[in-house]
């Protein structure tokens, strides 16, 4: 576990591994960081094609446990997620609630992270960033590599192609 006091609520944040019993939780943070978070750079239909719904499925539990998955809880709740594919260096999946946005959370969950891909010996970590997320892991130290333009449901959307090297 690495626990960090969160100074904006004098809490105690404690991220630790992903556990079955996580997936619902997360999924609903999945959908309020889409939903709610991401306001400012995408529209109310673009973000109703990201995220529809809350995901549960079997398929969203396999994609939690297939990687590397730390969640950040705070007051014995969780607040946060993130997912690091260790075959691949890919930061996956990187949300926080909207309440906890720019609280250090997403920091602490991603320098768990770091941590464990220099353990296993990866030369360089990559992601494919919202508007949203792309300054936060500009400031992690990852690079944009091309802006990456989706649709989804009919829906076009954009995200940023990234990456950082470890050294």
């Amino acid at each position: 576990m690495f626990d960090i006091a969160n100074r904006a609520q004098a809490a105690t944040l404690t991220i630790r591994s992903y556990e079955p019993d996580d997936a619902i939780p997360l999924g609903r943070i999945y959908f309020r960081a889409v939903r709610e978070g991401t306001t400012g750079h995408y529209s109310a239909e673009q973000r109703a094609a990201w995220a529809p719904h809350a995901p549960a499925s079997a398929v969203w539990r396999r994609r939690l446990s297939h990687g590397e998955t730390v969640v950040a809880e705070q007051d014995g709740h969780s607040v946060g997620f993130m997912t690091l594919l260790p075959e691949s260096g890919l930061v996956d999946l990187a949300f926080v609630l909207p309440e906890v946005m720019g609280q250090g959370v997403a920091a602490a969950l991603y320098a768990m992270l770091e941590n464990r891909a220099r353990a296993a010996g990866l030369q360089k970590l990559t992601t494919e960033a919202s508007e949203t997320a792309r300054p936060f892991f500009a400031r992690q130290g990852f690079q944009v590599l091309e802006r990456q333009e989706l649709v989804r449901d009919g829906v076009p959307l954009h995200n940023y192609r990234m990456e950082k090297r470890l050294r």
